[in-house]
């Protein structure tokens, strides 16, 4: 499978693997440490676009500095969908390009190498279990969705009824879960006598390490009551926040790779300039030295969090749901029209801001302007598709949380609500105005679009899925504001940037 055909060169490709690293041109950044030397201190579930665009390469320039061969990382596929994944891995010798697209322009070319193994759970449960088991193994680290963490996205409680967790509670050494695993792994090490490792969250949820460490003690508790104890005890889930915009990655990411590298790489990434990572300085037992390779430890991360997913991820939303609705594809595109711009600009300083604490190290102006200039990036063609999927699992805390504070101090919400209505509309009808049919993906599709469809009979009726509005439907401050919306949204022929550009002149007066 190393040899592929292009159709724009007639000449076979090679494939990227350790033997071809060599045969690669000068500009492209290849892995300078011996890899046959690294081993896998960190176990990571969920290998997709953003930890190989954020993670992995922390740990792939950690790596070129000496004494951190310990700090490689091992994969872990758990859903049936990575097996395509694992062979192209295995066939690359967990190899794969990186391009960093700036928003100049510029472009670097990079391979990284911090992978060096990858296990498909599905396939050999009890090689997860004994390599997360391992005396090797340090942090388990992951990324694996709001989803993933079997949370009710309203109350923030476990999810208990959940089929894979009922199996996971009742099945310890069949898992199907990350909680399964993770805990099965534990159990072992504690008999074992070894000691914890860290579970680290890189996923982009606010307290995201207190959340796995609240959603795992309940499983825990569920399956092995001493068990939890003792996880209670020793683990630690250090909070981060994390950064990179990082989009699917598509076929001509795959010529590019063979035109600018001169190989085949058959899941490549490409990712924006920009990155950030500001990490909880709490271990269970050692950890790299990444605030040498540019991550920052902190004691407390909930402001950087809570600056991060109010703005940028709520950001992202604000021109997801407005955006699909007037008929754009990407975020650049969006953001290019200088309304939409003024429309999300005005949002972050007027509706957002005034939430928000002065940090450390952080300018927040120069901060939202990073983020209008990183939106616009032409060179990160970021679908809209992407940003609005899963959205129920993504806006109450993006957006509901800042409408929720902002109502309690007696704040205009104007703007946020018009893009809760426009969701509404967007799993309603699902077409843009040009009458385009969208790519909806989201686990609670069928409940939104159930209840969306009762707007025109009842304005307020999508607001009665309590488990994302919570109470919202009862604040007449808020109703008033979005009935409104609705009613301009539903009114034959309406246009959304006419909507946007009234509620914008609202806001100023």
């Amino acid at each position: 499978m190393t040899q592929h055909q292009h159709q724009h060169t007639n000449a076979l490709v090679t494939g990227l693997n350790q033997q071809s690293l060599a045969q690669l041109p000068s500009h492209v950044d290849t892995p300078s440490y011996d890899r046959s030397a690294v081993k896998a201190g960190i176990v990571h579930i969920g290998v997709g676009g953003f930890h190989r665009a954020h993670q992995a390469v922390y740990v792939n320039e950690l790596l070129k500095t000496p004494g951190s061969e310990q700090w490689g990382i091992c994969g872990v596929g758990l859903l049936e969908g990575n097996r395509g994944l694992r062979d192209i891995l295995k066939q690359q010798d967990y190899l794969y390009t990186l391009t960093v697209r700036h928003p100049d322009g510029k472009i670097d070319n990079k391979v990284i190498g911090s992978m060096i193994d990858f296990l498909f759970a599905p396939e050999d449960k009890q090689a997860v279990i004994n390599k997360l088991a391992h005396s090797d193994t340090k942090i388990v680290s992951l990324t694996i969705t709001e989803g993933g963490y079997n949370f009710n996205p309203a109350t923030g409680e476990f999810d208990y009824s959940n089929p894979d967790i009922i199996n996971d509670i009742n099945n310890p050494n069949d898992p199907i879960t990350a909680f399964g695993y993770i805990t099965a792994a534990l159990k072992l090490r504690k008999e074992q006598g070894l000691g914890a490792f860290t579970v680290q969250s890189c996923d982009n949820i606010q307290h995201n390490g207190n959340v796995t460490r609240k959603m795992l003690l309940a499983f825990a508790t569920e399956q092995d009551k001493n068990l939890s104890e003792w996880i209670e005890q020793n683990v630690s889930f250090p909070n981060a926040m994390v950064d990179r915009i990082t989009p699917v990655s598509k076929k001509s990411d795959i010529d590019y790779v063979v035109d600018a590298y001169g190989v085949s790489d058959e899941w490549p990434i490409t990712c924006e300039s920009f990155t950030q990572w500001v990490i909880e300085d709490t271990f269970s037992d050692s950890r790299p030295n990444w605030d040498v390779v540019g991550a920052q430890f902190v004691t407390d991360v909930t402001p950087y969090e809570t600056m991060k997913i109010r703005l940028l991820n709520a950001g992202h939303s604000v021109l997801g749901l407005l955006g699909s609705i007037h008929g754009y594809g990407t975020i650049d595109e969006t953001v290019s029209d200088e309304l939409f711009a003024t429309y999300l600009r005005a949002f972050m300083d007027k509706e957002v801001t005034p939430n928000l604490e002065p940090l450390e190290g952080i300018d927040l102006q120069s901060y939202k302007d990073t983020l209008i200039e990183r939106f616009a990036n032409p060179n990160i063609k970021d679908s809209l598709a992407r940003i609005c999927s899963e959205s129920s699992a993504k806006l109450p805390k993006f957006i509901i949380a800042t409408i929720n504070e902002n109502l309690v101090q007696g704040r205009d919400v104007s703007l946020a609500t018009l893009v809760i209505a426009t969701w509404c509309l967007y799993s309603d009808k699902g077409v843009s105005e040009k009458g385009e049919k969208l790519e909806i993906q989201d686990a609670m599709y069928k409940e939104l679009n159930a209840y969306a469809q009762q707007s025109q009979a009842n304005p307020t009726a999508f607001l009665k899925l309590t488990s994302l509005f919570g109470k919202l439907e009862h604040n007449e401050t808020f109703t008033a504001e979005y009935k409104k919306s609705i009613a301009a949204l539903y009114a034959p022929n309406s246009k959304i940037k006419a909507i946007m550009q009234a509620v914008l002149e609202q806001k100023s007066n």
